[in-house]
């Protein structure tokens, strides 16, 4: 978008927030760079530039506006979108890739060459992984400063940076401000954050529906692992570096995050993960527009528009659960998942208190009752599969599955291929078409992923008076696509099923 200036000019007088993380204006006079929804006087089209990316616009001398901060702007969509290898590329970034393992180790997570990937990246977005790493540096140091009393040194190394000096020249030129200054400025009316604890604000682009979001992630909860509790929905997390735990809670205009983290350098890569399983950096109006030409599905879409597809912190641990979860209750899926976290997760502990501590726990508890980490496939490649309590057959999908994703021949990180991805698990026996779309759609991303086999959505097709079998609803939902993902979350939403709603609080003997 950013090429065509007219088209860039418009969005930005109209300060529709809606277009923040397309693309960012740099101001020639000032050397500002902004969000197109920054509420600053724009100056006259001719002392207007457009950037693709905020490391683009920082490689050209532009420094980050300090009122409309677009360094904490939504993500583009374009990354969840595409399937692409300047995608994947994104979503590895984003991760902390680069960070932990350098340009090499990207592009051989890739499977292209480190040149390769720096002409692509350069081709599209104005910067090489090296400036777009730096520039998520950035970012996460500012998120560091202005939310935690870390000293500088402890910042600059949990950002990513490699000294103290690199660390102090990139926030001054990217933000115009010394650490220390930036921190003055953030800690004014600021209230003080628990010890180890981040406070975040997480954006996403309007409208939000989140009642099948939480819904969805409260009713399937895990527990020791995940859980609903005091309005948020609250998990522990597995980091490059450590574990962590968070507390994720919807409010009207952005989803307060609060981070427990045994390791600060995981910040980034735990922000992403958290985006990643909200589907925050989604572009509702343009889902929306498309599904709601579909006369069957419009009514559905006016009463609550902007629904987002609930997707997860691990792709491995998703695909594990789906295959527990293959032709039981999702009572049962949790009952099963809560046994195999008990006898083979990892016990954590955090000194950070997250909402809802109770009064008297000991500071070295987790708070509420996450008490694990899901178990690795390292630990589950190690189990007898004779005591694993489910039929036969599911038992030796689970176990295959965990044999392909430890020996590295099935990909599902955040920068593997969704089609060779989704292939590789349909070829496991055991597993069928419904476990491996539901992979598709929440693990690995795919915004077109279909459930046409799924008993929710073929109830609910056959109540809108759409076609009910899993052929004709199929050729039916071609016209939905590339956003077919979401209108399974639409059909669904027409279940009385509580992943459906909104949780309410915990009735009495409820887990």
């Amino acid at each position: 978008m950013h090429t065509d200036f007219d088209r860039c000019v418009r969005a930005a007088r109209s300060k529709d927030p809606r277009f923040d993380g397309w693309f960012f204006t740099a101001v020639l006079t000032t050397r500002i760079y902004c969000r197109p929804s920054c509420p600053a006087v724009l100056p006259k089209d001719r002392n207007m530039s457009f950037y693709p990316s905020a490391a683009a616009a920082q490689q050209a001398g532009f420094r980050a506006c300090k009122r409309c901060r677009p360094d904490a702007s939504p993500g583009s969509p374009r990354w969840n979108e595409r399937a692409d290898v300047v995608a994947r590329a994104m979503r590895l970034i984003a991760d902390g890739t680069v960070d932990r393992e350098g340009v090499p180790g990207l592009a051989a997570r890739l499977g292209y060459s480190a040149r390769q990937i720096e002409r692509q990246l350069l081709a599209e977005l104005g910067a090489g992984p090296l400036a777009l790493a730096r520039a998520q540096r950035a970012q996460t140091a500012r998120v560091l400063i202005e939310t935690s009393e870390l000293p500088m040194a402890d910042v600059a190394f949990a950002a990513g940076f490699s000294s103290v000096r690199a660390f102090n020249e990139t926030v001054r030129a990217v933000f115009a401000l010394t650490p220390t200054a930036l921190r003055a400025r953030a800690g004014r009316g600021r209230q003080a954050a628990a010890p180890g604890a981040l406070t975040l604000r997480l954006p996403f682009r309007a409208p939000f529906t989140p009642d099948n979001l939480f819904g969805h992630l409260a009713a399937t909860a895990v527990p020791g692992v995940e859980e609903w509790r005091d309005g948020a929905y609250h998990r522990t997390l597995r980091l490059p570096y450590g574990h962590g735990t968070v507390s994720l809670r919807p409010l009207p205009d952005h989803i307060a995050c609060r981070l427990a983290l045994s390791d600060q350098r995981d910040l980034a890569g735990a922000i992403s993960r958290c985006r990643r399983l909200l589907d925050l950096d989604a572009d509702p109006e343009a889902v929306d527009a498309l599904l709601r030409t579909d006369p069957h599905l419009a009514p559905l879409i006016d009463k609550a528009p902007g629904r987002r597809v609930p997707r997860t912190v691990d792709a491995e641990e998703l695909a594990l659960r789906a295959v527990l979860g293959q032709q039981v209750s999702t009572a049962a899926a949790r009952t099963l998942a809560a046994r195999l976290v008990t006898a083979h997760g990892t016990p954590v502990e955090t000194s950070a208190p997250a909402t809802g501590q109770t009064p008297g726990q000991s500071p070295g508890q987790t708070p509420g009752g996450l008490t694990h980490l899901f178990p690795s496939t390292e630990a589950l490649a190690a189990l007898d599969p004779a005591s694993l309590a489910m039929p036969a057959g599911r038992r030796t999908a689970f176990t295959r599955l965990v044999a392909a994703l430890t020996t590295g021949d099935l990909d599902l990180g955040v920068g593997s291929d969704r089609t060779r991805a989704r292939a590789r698990l349909a070829e496991i026996p055991g597993i069928g078409p419904w476990t491996a779309d539901i992979v598709a759609m929440r693990g690995l991303g795919d915004p077109d992923a279909f459930l046409p086999t799924d008993l929710g959505v073929r109830r609910a097709a056959a109540a809108l008076g759409l076609p009910s079998t899993p052929g004709a609803l199929t050729r039916h939902a071609a016209a939905w696509r590339p956003w077919r993902a979401y209108a399974v979350q639409y059909l669904w939403s027409t279940d009385d099923h509580p992943a459906a709603r909104m949780p309410g609080p915990p009735r009495e003997g409820r887990v």
